[in-house]
């Protein structure tokens, strides 16, 4: 395990562990089911992290980013194609928030909101940037 395991409410956790493995290629590790069989949290694997993926529990405060409103972080995980990875997400049910594209910095990125309202960022390095043409860029865009 890394040295943080992430932990996600989602709308169903079935539901949300087959869209992981099929968009990002996540694989289940555990399941603790409730007693009517139901999984009270489905353990994903998502290369080297831990994704452990919950149902809703607004009694107890537990409620997905789409019904709160939306999120401020955003999930980054490095992908073989970017390109692939964003057409297979957008395919399954996520909301585009932006496309892929060549980033300043160096990488292909795009990012989505998974069907519970996660964001994902999504990258593929292409070249390292020296630190002077970052902030460059950075003082450009802030001008």
């Amino acid at each position: 395990m890394t040295q943080i395991a992430v932990h996600l409410v989602v709308d169903d956790p079935d539901t949300a562990a087959a869209w992981y493995a099929e968009v990002l290629d996540a694989r289940e590790t555990s399941r603790v089911p409730l007693p009517d069989g139901r999984p009270l949290t489905v353990e994903l694997r998502v290369g080297d992290t831990v994704l452990a993926v919950a149902g809703q529990w607004p009694d107890r405060g537990l409620r997905t980013p789409a019904v709160l409103g939306g999120s401020p972080a955003a999930f980054h995980l490095p992908v073989p194609d970017v390109d692939a990875t964003y057409a297979r997400a957008i395919a399954a049910g996520a909301t585009a928030f932006e496309a892929p594209h060549d980033a300043f910095w160096g990488d292909r990125t795009a990012q989505f909101l998974d069907p519970s309202g996660h964001r994902w960022a999504i990258d593929r390095h292409l070249r390292d940037v020296p630190a002077d043409e970052l902030a460059a860029h950075v003082a450009a865009m802030f001008a």
